[in-house]
């Protein structure tokens, strides 16, 4: 709790006198943008100001959802409390929800709450949530099965819609079977049409909130013509990696399951097996695929799946339906759990458990939160930041960071499903973070970042000082300097 202002909560990293990189940035910035939007009366799903001018205004897909409790907190705290205040509630919201849905079951309350748990606490949930939506957008998997138990479909099926809307096709892909699979067993019919119906109900609009997505957002962009094999395979799980509590290789094949926590659920599987069945095949099922399909080509499963199912085409990191094997492990091992009576040995069950499941990814990440260079840009016109990164490079992320202190037209930003005229635009102004060639007369200020330079080490040593001496000589004037930032203002 120290450091909720200290700096993010995060993967580590360093930032070299200034903001460091991370997804955290781009999703802290996802979050602020509905509330800024509507305070100046603008949409609260659009971006205006990345990738400017050389695109259409930019769908702001991660933060529509959750940006409306950000923005309070954002007001009351400040960008870097705020987004780690915001973190650490959906921890407790993943917790709750699984809880609620496991005690709708009929499990008892120590049980449900080792479910809930369990799932707040899944080691790839949590390293997701260093930085990825996928972690936090998780939390609508319970909530889903909960108002399916509830027998609120409709709603049921508009939070289910919610993942691929925010931008999470790809947990969609697990999201929908396991809902739709689930609301069949739980509410059997004897008319068969009138199951078809209510599966019906419930998949449809998800299933057109990825078409949506996908024709409005990654066709035309960066990622239009999907992912190769090869990519797949750069990211693909080992089977090694499903026991291995380190994260050396990254979080995208960061799947470690615990090892307690297996055990118990396939002893709530084989208790699951005796008494409701149905249920048992469910969530087998729902533990079982995620995890073979994190594994990627390490398996002989993928390749033939991934040249008939479409789908599969976008996605590099197949882990990305993980969060559907963590709930079911967690429902799985709360089964088993119910079955103690002594409420003490319940309680000893819970801190095992929490203790298994630790993993150590979150830092207190360097932050820049108040930067004078940039506060010093008091009248409007679009920046130019250097060094210039491609679309997708996650250095760019900073970049966003420093944009919620002074929000206006950039011809950069940070997505991987950037705009291609963006990403050519990025290939043909990368010469000037060395100080070759003419900043566009469009451009009214220019932001010098020698923290970033080194942060990704992408460029020469002398780089940094070129580009600012190039500045000067087109009569670029220096505005202010603050830390390792630096902004210039065309003189005149």
């Amino acid at each position: 709790m120290r450091d909720l202002g200290d700096g993010y909560l995060a993967r580590p990293s360093t930032g070299f006198g200034e903001t460091a990189a991370g997804d955290h940035l781009q999703l802290g910035w996802a979050l602020w943008l509905p509330g800024h939007q509507l305070a100046n009366a603008g949409a609260p799903w659009l971006d205006p100001y990345s990738f400017q001018p050389e695109a259409d205004r930019a769908l702001n897909l991660q933060g529509w959802l959750f940006g409306f409790v950000y923005w309070p907190l954002h007001v009351l705290f400040g960008a870097v409390a705020a987004y780690n205040v915001f973190l650490l509630l959906t921890f407790v919201a993943a917790c709750t929800l699984t809880t609620w849905w496991l005690r709708a079951l009929g499990l008892p309350r120590g049980a449900a709450l080792v479910g809930g748990l369990a799932f707040a606490l899944a080691p790839y949930r949590v390293a997701q949530s260093t930085g990825h939506l996928l972690g936090p957008i998780s939390l609508l998997l319970p909530l889903s099965l909960l108002l399916v138990e509830r027998r609120r479909l409709l709603a049921a099926a508009l939070v289910l819609a919610a993942i691929p809307l925010s931008g999470q096709t790809h947990v969609a892909l697990g999201a929908i079977p396991l809902v739709v699979s689930y609301a069949w067993i739980r509410q059997p019919s004897n008319r068969l049409l009138l199951g078809l119906r209510r599966s019906a109900l419930l998949a449809l609009p998800a299933v057109l909130a990825g078409f949506a997505v996908q024709q409005l957002v990654i066709e035309g962009s960066i990622a239009g013509g999907g992912r190769t094999l090869s990519s797949v395979d750069r990211y693909s799980a080992s089977w090694s990696d499903v026991v291995d509590r380190t994260i050396d290789d990254g979080v995208e094949r960061f799947v470690f399951l615990g090892w307690l926590l297996p055990l118990l659920a396939l002893a709530g599987l084989a208790l699951l097996w005796r008494r409701r069945r149905s249920l048992a095949i469910v969530l087998g099922l729902a533990a079982v695929v995620p995890i073979v399909l994190a594994l990627g080509t390490t398996t002989p499963l993928y390749a033939p799946l991934w040249h008939v199912f479409p789908p599969l085409h976008y996605p590099r990191v197949p882990e990305r339906v993980m969060p559907v094997a963590c709930l079911a492990l967690a429902a799985l091992a709360a089964f088993a759990v119910a079955r103690i009576r002594w409420a003490p040995l319940v309680a000893v069950v819970l801190l095992a458990v929490a203790l298994d499941l630790r993993v150590p990814v979150f830092a207190a990440v360097d932050a820049d939160e108040d930067n004078r260079a940039y506060a010093a840009m008091r009248t409007d016109g679009r920046l130019l930041e250097l060094p210039v990164f491609r679309p997708d490079t996650h250095y760019g992320s900073v970049y966003l960071a420093y944009a919620m202190q002074s929000p206006r037209e950039r011809p950069q930003g940070y997505s991987t499903v950037g705009p291609t005229e963006a990403d050519r635009l990025a290939r043909r102004l990368r010469p000037l973070s060395c100080g070759r060639g003419m900043v566009s007369a469009a451009i009214a200020f220019v932001a010098v970042h020698r923290g970033l330079y080194e942060q990704s080490a992408y460029f020469g040593p002398d780089c940094t000082d070129r580009a600012e001496a190039a500045l000067r000589r087109s009569g670029w004037r220096l505005l202010e300097r603050d830390g390792a930032v630096a902004v210039y203002e065309r003189a005149g």
